[in-house]
């Protein structure tokens, strides 16, 4: 595995106002604690804080269409996996106009930051957009810029203001229903640069294959790794995460 010596340790210092402002501006989920997560494949760990009360989120969000279940609080294993591929090959969002679709807790924003990207992460809990910023300040001591988007819905008013050139797309665990598959190709073929890398992670659900499937038909391709942890959660052992990375051949900018 590449070195990552230019990752910084956990919790770096000189942050402490921006922590407690971040901290005060999501009071409102209730008491947040502490989950240390190992990144696969290297020796680094991240601490990330995550909501404790998975109640008041429920209640919170019982009249959203959108969001009947806050998904965005748990750790996935994608986003882990994610995270480790970006680790073993940093080079690849180094410096890159990189686009995280569903940051969730922030763990693979954390882990592109530290590696050099230029991210702007997104998903449609705004409680995701600041425990994400939370979490990417206490690992590498700096935030990605954040967007509340719905990616699913063709109309969102916010899609028009991303831009439509990112090096790099970011997606983990993104597919759940068939009525997915559509908007994010339609998305990736929008936002990505000519030569673009759509960096997709999967656990093996229906609609990531169904996606795969069209999205080779549309002529994407590249190589995939398999990883299998550790998982923080012991309710995960055996789950195996897939990690493409997509690009289409001789795509030509509109």
């Amino acid at each position: 595995m590449p070195p990552l010596a230019h990752m910084p340790p956990d919790s770096p210092s000189g942050h402490d106002a921006r922590i407690a402002t971040l901290l005060a501006s999501v009071r409102y989920v209730g008491p947040l604690h502490d989950e240390r997560v190992r990144i696969p494949g290297t020796a680094h760990k991240i601490t990330v804080l995550r909501p404790t009360d998975t109640d008041l989120l429920l209640d919170q969000v019982v009249d959203d269409p959108e969001q009947n279940l806050p998904y965005w609080a748990e750790l996935w294993p994608s986003g882990i996996a994610l995270a480790g591929a970006i680790a073993r090959e940093p080079h690849l969002v180094r410096a890159a106009a990189t686009l995280e679709l569903g940051c969730g807790l922030g763990v693979t924003a954390a882990v592109a930051l530290a590696a050099g990207a230029r991210l702007t992460a997104t998903d449609y809990a705004p409680e995701a957009l600041t425990l994400t910023r939370l979490n990417t300040v206490r690992f590498a001591g700096a935030e990605p810029e954040t967007r509340r988007l719905n990616w699913r819905v063709p109309d969102d008013p916010l899609v028009p203001s991303l831009d439509d050139d990112y090096a790099v797309v970011l997606a983990a665990d993104v597919l759940y229903a068939a009525r997915d598959v559509a908007p994010l190709l339609d998305l990736m073929e929008r936002l990505l640069a000519p030569g673009g890398l759509l960096w997709l992670a999967e656990p093996g659900r229906r609609p990531a294959g169904r996606f795969l499937e069209h999205a080779a038909r549309r002529g994407w391709s590249g190589p995939v790794t398999a990883w299998d942890g550790p998982w923080p959660d012991p309710k995960d052992d055996g789950i195996t995460v897939r990690v493409h990375q997509l690009r289409r051949g001789g795509r030509e900018k509109a």
